[in-house]
């Protein structure tokens, strides 16, 4: 199909992409349980309106292993902190991984892992049982107990999977830090989180280097805010060396020898804490989400089965990492619980070839393929200039479905998956969710519904999501708004951890009568089929590869370097292959520099925002003299972000206290 996207004028005043390429659905295998039809689908959202606790119990009494069940279903008295399932118990690793043993799938292969050398290990679930039993009880030996928080500060692999496990197995709450953010990044969430202990390695492995991690932890702690750790966990991914702390620091090895395989998984009421993970907010501290046991788990088993229709053979493969909920949800807990076979991936998909992705599919038979927009475009640019690298040259008839996760897919993107790597057989769901939901909540179903490129068409049954202006008022298909969700689910975040008024003002906010969930993204609904699409968000939060950076967070660290800035304003700028890039506006000490004299201090500043929040916020950076601001104070970032996209400047600036600031910036571009 040739046709291409065309602009359409809503009333609200913002332009948003029509396209008007219809896929109908695929046809692929269907499992009993999961969503075969259009019909099932609308039945199931008609119930989830209706009947909402009769739907929601029905569903947990189906898929939890309770060990007390619970008598109600949920809790509103004291909204928003909801409350799901409140009076029952049950242990979520145990529903991961004891359920299976004593069954067939206890012999089943739980985790293929490719290592970024290409080695691959494969671990049964009964194996798997086994590790997690041991660690668990090496992390009770420790003197971790119920309620003690955990920082797990690993890179993806077999061994990360089974210390997230155990925590849960002994009611410990693991908060994951993603294994690139910097030492300040660790320690932050150390100090926020009051954790007694940090599992880690002494090294990551990717792209071919050794990253030291156990290093970068020392550096945290010795910071000297990081008091409450007693204990670091460090698995020796290779040989090197790495400092001993005496009396902190002990080896997995260490700690597993002699250790019992048996460990009874401690039960906890539904509401108990499963972890908390932290994601960036407009207010440039990040906000630790706090999701709930029973809820979660119940929304990653229904969505792996209604999204990826999960078969008895299937081999599933999700590229996020641990750091992320993708990687909670889709690698650590979502798989397990429904005893698939799964493939996870220590290295980078460029990697000794950028046909790495490819050539991995073609080796392991995977058929289910979920994957960030970036590493697609990273992967198109590479297969347009290298030929041998093009996915035509390996076999991927076994894939049966596509994924996309992160962020909104462009259209030509999508095109090209689909032809490419889908051979045109293959449903893509353009799955929409975020940290706080925990799972996914608006997606196509594979083999149902009809898929329109670039839209992750219409929510799940269970999720009444609308589009509202800024008071609240529902919109027409057709209008941009604000995306909300009119009712609770189980899996939604239940508060911020220790920061509960914060939660209400961000996702409740008072402007919409405190009644609506406010996910951030601004959104519209085609006119045609309510098919909803992602046109950006509402605040400052920066999608960088996938990875949510918040504004304020990069500025505070760019302010930070007071021997040489004064003041700093970070926007975006749309990027065609990581979806944006960062922008940084930076007001110095003294007189502007020479061009040579810039250079290095803008080499200086994005080291220190690498060394403050990590590579991936590095940003393109500006110097200007002032900073367009209101006659109040406030840095008018909406004039910044056309400055930055190239935009027409032909904006209201009659609140603006320098309007001859323009004339310095747009020098710059």
């Amino acid at each position: 199909m040739t046709r291409k996207l065309s602009i359409k004028q809503s009333q609200s005043i913002e332009s948003f992409l029509v396209e008007d390429r219809v896929f109908e659905p695929c046809i692929t295998r269907s499992k009993v349980g999961s969503i075969n039809s259009m019909v099932e689908y609308k039945a199931l959202c008609h119930e989830a309106l209706q009947n909402p606790d009769e739907f929601w119990s029905r569903l947990a009494r189906e898929n939890i292993v309770w060990t007390k069940h619970f008598t109600h279903v949920l809790d509103e008295s004291n909204a928003p902190f909801y409350r799901w399932f409140y009076d029952g118990e049950l242990n979520v690793s145990a529903n991961c991984l004891d359920k299976h043993i004593g069954t067939v799938t206890e012999k089943k292969i739980a985790i293929i892992f490719e290592a970024d050398d290409g080695n691959v290990t494969e671990i049964t679930y009964y194996d798997l049982f086994i590790r997690v039993c041991k660690f668990a009880n090496a992390l009770k030996a420790e003197g971790i107990k119920k309620n003690d928080c955990v920082i797990i500060y690993m890179p993806i692999g077999i061994e990360s999977i089974v210390a997230m496990q155990a925590c849960v197995r002994i009611g410990a709450i693991h908060s994951v830090v993603f294994a690139g953010f910097s030492s300040k990044a660790l320690e932050e969430r150390i100090i926020d989180t009051d954790a007694v202990a940090i599992i880690t390695a002494n090294v990551q492995l990717r792209g071919g280097r050794e990253l030291p991690l156990k290093l970068i932890v020392d550096e945290a702690i010795n910071n000297g805010q990081c008091k409450t750790i007693t204990l670091v966990l460090v698995y020796e991914r290779t040989r090197k060396h790495w400092k001993r702390v005496i009396g902190r620091d002990k080896s997995f090895l260490e700690v597993l020898e002699g250790v019992n395989s048996a460990c009874v998984p401690i039960s906890v009421n539904a509401e108990h804490p499963l972890f908390i993970l932290y994601t960036s907010g407009s207010t440039g501290k990040p906000k630790g989400v706090q999701h709930a046991s029973a809820g979660y788990l119940l929304w990653v088993i229904l969505t792996m089965n209604w999204v990826f229709d999960l078969c008895l053979n299937d081999i599933f493969w999700c590229t996020a990492d641990i750091g992320w909920i993708t990687g909670h949800s889709y690698v650590t807990y979502g798989p397990l619980a429904v005893g698939a076979t799964q493939l996870i991936f220590e290295g980078i998909p460029t990697f000794p070839h950028a046909g790495r992705f490819w050539e991995m599919i073609e080796r392991h038979k995977v058929s289910i393929f979920y994957t960030a927009p970036t590493a697609i475009r990273s992967l198109i640019k590479e297969a347009e200039t290298k030929e041998e690298v093009h996915p035509k040259n390996w076999n991927l008839s076994t894939l049966r479905i596509l994924g996309t996760v992160g962020e909104p897919i462009n259209p030509e993107a999508w095109i090209w998956y689909y032809r490419y790597i889908g051979r045109e057989s293959c449903p893509i769901v353009d799955t929409f969710w975020q940290t706080e939901t925990g799972g996914h909540i608006i997606t196509p179903l594979p083999g149902i519904t009809p898929l329109v490129p670039g839209s992750c068409t219409l929510p799940l049954p269970g999720i009444d999501a609308l589009i509202v202006d800024e008071f609240g008022n529902e919109l027409q298909n057709g209008i941009g708004g604000m995306l909300v969700i009119r009712r609770p689910w189980p899996a939604m975040i239940r508060t911020i951890w220790k920061d509960s008024e914060t939660f209400k003002k961000c996702y409740f906010p008072e402007k919409l009568g405190n009644n609506f969930y406010l996910l951030g993204d601004s959104a519209v609904r085609s006119s045609d089929r309510g098919y909803f699409r992602i046109t950006g968000r509402i605040d400052d939060v920066l999608n960088v590869s996938g990875h949510r950076l918040g504004t304020m967070e990069i500025e505070s660290v760019l302010v930070s370097k007071t021997d040489l800035v004064v003041e700093a304003a970070v926007v975006s700028r749309p990027d065609d292959i990581r979806g944006e890039t960062i922008c940084a506006f930076v007001v110095l000490k003294g007189s502007l520099p020479t061009l040579e004299e810039g250079k290095v201090i803008a080499d200086e500043l994005r080291d220190w925002v690498s060394k403050g929040i990590s590579p991936i916020a590095k940003p393109s950076i500006c110097f200007c003299e002032n900073l367009p601001k209101t006659r109040s104070g406030k840095i008018m970032r909406r004039l910044l972000r056309s400055l930055a996209k190239r935009e027409s400047l032909m904006q209201d600036i009659t609140t603006l206290e320098n309007p001859m600031i323009f004339n310095a910036l747009v020098h710059f571009f």
